[in-house]
C-alpha cells in the first residue's frame, strides 16, 4: 500500500494530537505560577539573611548625638531590634510611637539612619522622640544595601548570636507587634 503525496500520513495523526494539547498545557502551568504568586503575602519580601549573621559594618554617630556609632559589633547579647529610618520618610513618622512603645518595654533598638542630613535626623528625633540605644549614619547608603533593604522603614529582629531572625519592610504597625514581633522576641528569650 503506497500513500499519495497530499494525503496524511498513518504516523503523522499522533504529532497533530499533541499540538493540540501545547496550548492546555501552557495554560495549566501559567495557572500554576499565578496560583502560586496569588497565594503569597505581597508585604513579605525574601531575605537571604534571614538565620545569617548580620553583615559586619561600622557606621559613624549621628553627628550632634553623644555616641560612639553602631557597629556589627554592637549586635547580640539579647534579642534585639535594628530599625533603618530617615527623617525624609513619612512612613518612618508612622511607625515612630510603636518603636517608642516597645523602648519602654525594655525592647533594645538600634537604628541605621539612610541617606539623612544629620541635622534633619537630629529634628526627627527631637520632635517625635529618640527610642534608639545606638544610632549608624549610613550617608550613602551602603550599609543598608548590604542588609538588603529595599526602602525606609525596615525593621530586622536579632537574636543573641547576631543572627538575622526576622524582616519587617514597611512600618511597624501594632498589629505587627502582636503577631510578630513579640512572639519572637519572646521565643529568642528577650
Amino acid at each position: 500500500m503506497s500513500t499519495r503525496i497530499g494525503e496524511p500520513s498513518a504516523t503523522r495523526a499522533p504529532r497533530r494530537g499533541w499540538l493540540y494539547l501545547l496550548p492546555v498545557l501552557l495554560f495549566a502551568a501559567v495557572g500554576v505560577f499565578l496560583a502560586l504568586g496569588l497565594g503569597r503575602d505581597p508585604q513579605t519580601l525574601p531575605s537571604v539573611l534571614i538565620d545569617k549573621p548580620a553583615p559586619a559594618f561600622a557606621l559613624p554617630p549621628l553627628p550632634g548625638r553623644d555616641e560612639r556609632g553602631f557597629s556589627s559589633a554592637d549586635l547580640g547579647g539579647r534579642p534585639m531590634l535594628v530599625n533603618v529610618f530617615a527623617s525624609w520618610c513619612v512612613p518612618c513618622r508612622i511607625e515612630h510611637p510603636v518603636l517608642d512603645q516597645l523602648a519602654r518595654e525594655g525592647v533594645t533598638i538600634h537604628a541605621i539612619n539612610y541617606k539623612d542630613a544629620p541635622d534633619d535626623a537630629l529634628a526627627f528625633l527631637r520632635s517625635l522622640g529618640d527610642p534608639f540605644t545606638r544610632i549608624g549614619t549610613d550617608r550613602q547608603g551602603r550599609a543598608a544595601i548590604d542588609w538588603g533593604v529595599y526602602g525606609v522603614p525596615e525593621t530586622f529582629v536579632i537574636d543573641r548570636d547576631g543572627r538575622i531572625r526576622y524582616r519587617h519592610v514597611g512600618p511597624l504597625q501594632p498589629r505587627d507587634l502582636e503577631r510578630t514581633v513579640r512572639p519572637l522576641l519572646a521565643e529568642l528569650g528577650r
